[in-house]
């Protein structure tokens, strides 16, 4: 595995991490969780230290089951990430969506980042994950009713408790990063990239390498479209919220597929799969410190991890990237 420093701190995280949202199951159409955790162990085993979670996924599932799976592999030989600034058990901020619980009961999802908020997020996150301290804190999504200053200076006190080592943010856009960084010091972002979407390039890309600041990718798998085992007549389970993005259409699929199938015989040479592919030329595109991998059982976990070692020459990711400049997907 390779271990990357973020922003200008001395946190070091690997260059794939652990993206635990699926393993929640919300949105995802549930989840097990003994395979969930069967998966972050063996992604440990892999090199893999660092996992990523929020109290939204699975509403305080996710957290517990990465507790579960850290559990007696010694808290110094992880990092946790984990994030604040989505309630839905508080009605307060912005509505960010309304949707169902593991149990199928309806919530109400806001984003809200106040400073009594955040305490009471970070002492909840603190216990489920059975620690004591947080290695990288993020927001998780703006929050327009609350002035970032407020929320910022509340992980800035939280650093200075020892409850958490690191501030990040997520899904910030350069405007948001620079106000935030005057009040507390930014390390990262996390944003979603992948092929098929690299708005980032345009601005934060830029605005991170200027600043020293790490770029968190996630879903640099775009849920799993670039693996290519999505076929054109794909069904989604009952709840999983992919089955209303535009990317799965079938024609989408078809074109995304044919796309995979031209680089495809890089992946053969390496004897690699296109998922470790498509990881590995995200980790190499500038600005991109981290990738983020979901999976719901070890035989997913390990496949990503081993993306690491493939190599990719100048060459052939200048060639992966000019076809896909090619791809053009139907909105």
């Amino acid at each position: 595995m390779e271990y990357r420093n973020i922003g200008n701190s001395g946190l070091r995280l690997s260059a794939i991490t652990f993206g635990a949202w699926a393993a929640g199951g919300w949105m995802w159409g549930g989840t097990e969780r003994k395979d969930a955790v069967r998966a972050i162990r063996a992604s440990f085993d892999e090199g893999v230290t660092s996992i990523d979670t929020a109290p939204i996924y699975g509403q305080g599932d996710s957290e517990e089951i990465v507790a579960e799976a850290i559990e007696g592999l010694g808290r110094d030989k992880v990092q946790i990430i984990t994030k604040f600034g989505m309630r839905w058990n508080l009605a307060k901020g912005d509505l960010a969506m309304k949707s169902r619980n593991n149990r199928g009961e309806a919530i109400e999802v806001y984003k809200y980042a106040g400073r009594e908020s955040i305490i009471k997020e970070c002492k909840d996150s603190l216990r489920r994950l059975k620690t004591d301290y947080i290695d990288l804190y993020q927001i998780h999504w703006p929050d327009s009713t609350t002035p970032i200053q407020e929320s910022m200076e509340t992980v800035a006190e939280l650093i200075k408790e020892g409850k958490v080592r690191y501030a990040g943010v997520c899904n910030y856009n350069t405007g948001q990063m620079k106000e935030a960084d005057k009040y507390v010091n930014i390390i990262s972002n996390q944003v979603p990239y992948s092929m098929i979407k690299r708005e980032i390039e345009k601005t934060v890309v830029p605005f991170a390498l200027e600043n020293n600041k790490s770029i968190i990718a996630y879903s640099p798998l775009e849920r799993g479209l670039l693996t290519g085992k999505m076929l054109p007549g794909h069904q989604f389970e009952e709840g999983d919220h992919r089955a209303n993005l535009y990317y799965f259409r079938d024609e989408n699929l078809e074109k995304v597929n044919s796309f995979l199938n031209s680089i495809k015989h890089l992946a053969d040479d390496r004897q690699a799969s296109l998922s470790q592919l498509v990881l590995r030329w995200t980790i190499e595109q500038p600005g991109i410190t981290i990738a983020l991998a979901g999976a719901r059982n070890a035989i997913q976990s390990v496949q990503n991890a081993k993306a690491i070692n493939v190599k990719l020459y100048p060459d052939e990711i200048n060639f992966i990237t000019a076809e896909l400049n090619k791809l053009e997907l139907v909105r």
